[in-house]
């Protein structure tokens, strides 16, 4: 008889128990989005003792879950605008953007991230297209990011941007030269006329 009223008791806790988690996950779901990162960024977006994915829910009063068999990512928080911005963050971190560079879209609501796919080339071509994108030494993305205010990644078979939307649109275009083609010479003349342009609204 008493283990029984134990086992009642205990099922009734666990009942509450759960009716709590609910109610808090219920909380916390007004906005949900879902995010698929690569295998190898998963380590990236958690941190080390999971650091950066603390910092991330701290600065943004987010919940993030990450699935680290298959890179699925929960990401629920009350304030459906910034759910978008951790999912921009979040989505540069899976492109090859270190935390560091990924969280300036926190910095300023203005920030934006662009994703160029390349997936469409060869893998021939996509080796070469990076290449001219890259640069020796890593100079040619240098240099678009210096004359543009950007930041670049080649990761995959993508380009990400972070920048003001001016700025990336200046700095697609450069890539996209570069992807057609273009001699670097006339990518670079391109991006100093167009920095002069935009000078006295963003540099």
């Amino acid at each position: 008889m008493e283990d029984e009223k134990r086992r009642d008791e205990a099922d009734k806790n666990e009942v509450v128990v759960d009716e709590a988690e609910a109610v808090e996950n219920e909380e916390w779901a007004v906005s949900e989005h879902y995010v698929r990162i690569p295998q190898d960024r998963i380590g990236v977006l958690i941190g080390k003792g999971g650091s950066t994915k603390a910092e991330l829910e701290s600065r943004t009063s987010s919940r993030i879950e990450v699935d680290s068999r298959d890179g699925s990512v929960v990401i629920r928080t009350r304030d459906p605008l910034m759910a978008l911005r951790v999912v921009d963050v979040v989505r540069a971190i899976a492109r090859g953007f270190s935390p560091e560079k990924a969280f300036a879209l926190l910095d300023d609501d203005a920030r934006i991230l662009d994703i160029i796919s390349l997936s469409y080339l060869s893998e021939n071509a996509l080796r070469r297209v990076k290449g001219r994108i890259i640069g020796r030494g890593g100079r040619t993305r240098q240099h678009i990011e210096e004359l543009t205010g950007t930041k670049i990644s080649v990761y995959g078979k993508t380009t990400s941007i972070i920048g003001y939307p001016e700025q990336v649109r200046v700095a697609r275009a450069a890539v996209e030269m570069l992807v057609n083609g273009t001699p670097h010479g006339a990518v670079y003349s391109y991006l100093e006329r167009k920095r002069r342009e935009l000078r006295e609204g963003y540099f």
